[in-house]
């Protein structure tokens, strides 16, 4: 019963959220000038139901942020990384504080639209300078909407990412950085005297890219509990129901499909999830799906 409450809280969070997203899309003025535009909507659960965040731009140790500023949209996710609790570490504080501050940076015009990895370094240069350190470490995808060109570029440190459906079919993708099976590429902040001992990759090492985009076009957002527990088919399928949509109440109950699977599935032992289909390329015998924080940002691009 408790676990039906929080997913019951958690549910009408982000369709509040996503409500909130949809009425700065209803501008009758940007169809006039066919400038593209995201209607977007978001859905996730913690990990763990009992101790997991629920408030808003969190789910457990994932973290998301959405932003515009004249001519531009911005959504990313990070991924917090959950050992550091081992250490005492809260993995959630060091993801929020870069999404909370990439937020602000962009709402505030303090970002070059077309370096979405210069956004990430500004907002991890800012949380090494914090008077209170925030220790930890995080993946992170940065996606920035130019509403004039109808054109995108990304950014994306780790395994979290973003796939783009047009017609049906993946057009675009982001590449999965890895040191080695279950180690992504990750930001880091680590203890004083332990920076040797800790992987620590910079903002720099990003992974870009730039595209441009149609009407129409399907994007998900979405850190590495979606990817690791989703086959990509079942993800396509679901993003084809929503190809061309400009109701944002069908964007959300797709995004809430997805999220939902990506949970059922994680939670599953008999399934050969993506994740275990890697850790036995990698010579781990293993099946299942991996429990884990899922964050789904989902957007149609309206032009």
């Amino acid at each position: 019963m408790q676990s039906i409450y929080w997913t019951g809280r958690l549910l009408s969070r982000t369709i509040w959220n996503g409500i909130s997203n949809y009425t700065a899309c209803a501008d009758p003025n940007v169809n006039k000038r066919r400038e593209a535009s995201f209607i977007s909507a978001v859905c996730g659960f913690p990990k763990d139901f009992t101790r997991g965040r629920i408030r808003k731009g969190q789910f457990g140790d994932d973290a998301w942020f959405s932003a515009k500023f004249k001519t531009v949209e911005v959504i990313g996710v990070a991924d917090g990384v959950g050992g550091w609790r081992h250490y005492g570490i809260d993995p959630g504080e060091f993801s929020s504080f870069l999404m909370r501050t990439c937020e602000r940076l962009v709402s505030m015009g303090r970002f070059t639209p077309s370096e979405p990895a210069g956004l990430l370094a500004r907002s991890y240069y800012e949380l090494l300078e914090s008077k209170q350190p925030i220790l930890g470490s995080s993946t992170a995808c940065v996606i920035v909407l130019n509403k004039e060109t109808s054109s995108i570029c990304s950014a994306n440190i780790g395994d979290s990412g973003f796939v783009v459906v047009r017609k049906g079919e993946v057009v675009h993708r982001s590449s999965e950085q890895q040191h080695y099976f279950n180690t992504p590429f990750q930001l880091s902040f680590p203890p004083p005297g332990h920076s040797g001992l800790v992987l620590s990759d910079s903002p720099e090492s990003a992974d870009t890219s730039s595209f441009g985009v149609e009407d129409g076009d399907v994007i998900l957002l979405a850190t590495d509990g979606v990817f690791d527990n989703v086959p990509d088919q079942l993800l396509i399928t679901e993003m084809r129901k929503v190809q061309g949509e400009r109701d944002p109440t069908k964007i959300q109950g797709v995004a809430n499909s997805i999220a939902w699977m990506a949970r059922s599935l994680a939670f599953d032992g008999a399934f050969m999830s993506p994740f275990a289909q890697s850790a036995r390329e990698n010579g781990i015998d293993t099946i299942g799906g991996k429990p884990d924080d899922i964050t789904v940002l989902l957007a149609t691009v309206a032009i």
